[in-house]
């Protein structure tokens, strides 16, 4: 069975000005149905670049991104944007209500979807606090809630309509680590329960300037200037790859550092997806 995103010899190349910006070159990623791919690397290493390529929010200029076997090119934009649901950077609301908001995606979603997705998005409890529930006015670009609780609205409308894979781009920044890590449990369950129910379980794609949100991914991707300097998990990159071990060690406390050596990744369960063994693509990793 293929991937259910693949990207072979991906390249994105930029002008600015006269000059060409190369944002991705040579990218070859494959992940698998219902892995959970955290996707890190320092500003401007083409992070966002490659996580927009796949809902084509615009085109690679060579190489190929495949979503569920077929080429993006030749998907509807409509059916490929109903699969693969997308978080941005910045938390993005619109005037009108929560529901109006949440239903974006699909207006036929009922109220026990829309709280659902809620859940999940760990904004079921503030929604439950306003007087009007679900039809609580919202400002023009949210400017009645907090930042946090902005992010959280806007991945649950990314959850409304059941998609299949999930985008975030650094779109939980806001949160703090206690709901970050209630936020990526809840997305855990959600795609086991979708595989037990016998429907596709969801696969997910965070890109995080977080160590903590990003350590406990089936497989993380570490790029550097636009090309892929590791892949792995957290344990197999940190004893393999420089660029990954200098980020973990800005961030990581003493003392979770020194339990790296001789740590190891948590068994997966019965028939789950195993990470790919380690490889680490730049010289000096």
């Amino acid at each position: 069975m293929a991937p259910i995103i693949r990207t072979e010899k991906l390249r994105k190349v930029y002008a600015v000005g006269k000059e060409r910006v190369v944002a991705l070159n040579n990218v070859d990623l494959s992940i698998e149905k219902g892995e959970f791919c955290c996707i890190v690397g320092q500003s401007g290493s083409g992070k966002s670049t490659l996580v927009s390529l796949i809902p084509r929010l615009y085109d690679a200029g060579t190489g190929s991104v495949c979503v569920m076997g077929a080429d993006v090119r030749a998907w509807p934009l409509d059916q490929l944007r109903h699969v693969v649901a997308t978080v941005p950077q910045r938390a993005s609301l619109v005037s009108g209500t929560i529901r109006s908001n949440l239903t974006w995606r699909d207006e036929a979603a009922t109220d026990e979807d829309l709280w659902a997705a809620l859940d999940m998005a760990q904004a079921s409890e503030f929604v439950r606090n306003k007087p009007q529930g679900l039809d609580a006015p919202v400002e023009a670009g949210g400017k009645n809630f907090s930042g946090g609780q902005r992010q959280r609205l806007t991945i649950a409308r990314a959850l409304v309509g059941s998609p299949q894979v999930l985008i975030m781009d650094d779109s939980a920044s806001a949160l703090d680590f206690k709901t970050d890590a209630a936020l990526r449990r809840a997305i855990r369950e959600r795609s086991v329960r979708g595989a037990v129910e016998g429907g596709l379980p969801l696969t997910t794609v965070i890109v995080s300037q977080r160590v903590s949100t990003v350590r406990d991914a089936d497989m993380i991707c570490v790029l550097d200037h636009g090309s892929v300097a590791g892949l792995g998990t957290h344990d197999e990159l940190y004893a393999s790859c420089q660029l990954y071990r200098e980020i973990c060690q800005s961030q990581l406390r003493r003392e979770e550092l020194e339990g790296q050596q001789g740590s190891a990744a948590p068994a997966p369960a019965p028939g789950a997806q195993t990470a790919p063994a380690s490889v680490c693509a730049k010289e000096g990793c």
